[in-house]
C-alpha cells in the first residue's frame, strides 16, 4: 500500500513513529456521517453529492490531524481525468508535504478554490467544507470497494 506522503513514508508509519493524533478513534467516529462517506487506505474520503454520479473528495479527519496545520493545496484542472490510485494533487503542512491519491476513477467537475486562500479550512472541517474536488465517478464499483465508516475506524485504530 502506498502512503500519501511524498517522502516515501506512509501516513500510518508516521503515526507509529513520530506523532500521535490528538483525537482518539472514538472521537473520529463521532465526526462522521456514516451512510454517505467512503474511505481509502490513503486516508481520502468520497461522498456522493446526490447529483448523478458526482462525488466530493477530500482528506480525512485523521489525515489532517497527522499533517498538522495545512498551508497549501494544489488541485487538478477541471475536466482532468484520473484512474483510481493516480496522484491528483498535493497538500502541504508545516510538518510535511503529501501527494493526494484518487480514491475512485473519474473526471474532475469542480475544485474548491476557497482552499487556495484558506487552506486551513481543511483542518477545521476536513470532511465537509474542506472538500478538495468534485468528480464524476466512472465506475460505481470503485466507490463500493472503499471502506465504510466502521471499517475505516478499525483501519485507523490499527494505524495508531
Amino acid at each position: 500500500m502506498k502512503g500519501i506522503f511524498r517522502l516515501g513514508m506512509p501516513l500510518q508509519a508516521l503515526s507509529h513513529c513520530a506523532y500521535k493524533p490528538s483525537l482518539n478513534v472514538t472521537q473520529y467516529v463521532s465526526h462522521r456521517k456514516f451512510s454517505e462517506l467512503r474511505y481509502s487506505e490513503d486516508h481520502e474520503w468520497v461522498k456522493p453529492t446526490g447529483n448523478g454520479n458526482e462525488a466530493m473528495v477530500g482528506i480525512t479527519e485523521y489525515a489532517q490531524d497527522l499533517l498538522g496545520e495545512i498551508v497549501f493545496v494544489e488541485h487538478p484542472q477541471i475536466d482532468d481525468e484520473f484512474e483510481k490510485g493516480d496522484v491528483f494533487g498535493q497538500i502541504e503542512s508545516v510538518k510535511a508535504a503529501s501527494e493526494l491519491y484518487m480514491p475512485v476513477s473519474g473526471k474532475v467537475t469542480a475544485v474548491n478554490d476557497s482552499l487556495q486562500d484558506e487552506p486551513g479550512v481543511i483542518n477545521s472541517s476536513p470532511e465537509q467544507n474542506g472538500w478538495m474536488i468534485k468528480i464524476e465517478v466512472n465506475d460505481q464499483a470503485d466507490f463500493d470497494k472503499l471502506m465504510d465508516a466502521s471499517a475505516y475506524s478499525e483501519f485507523v485504530e490499527k494505524c495508531q
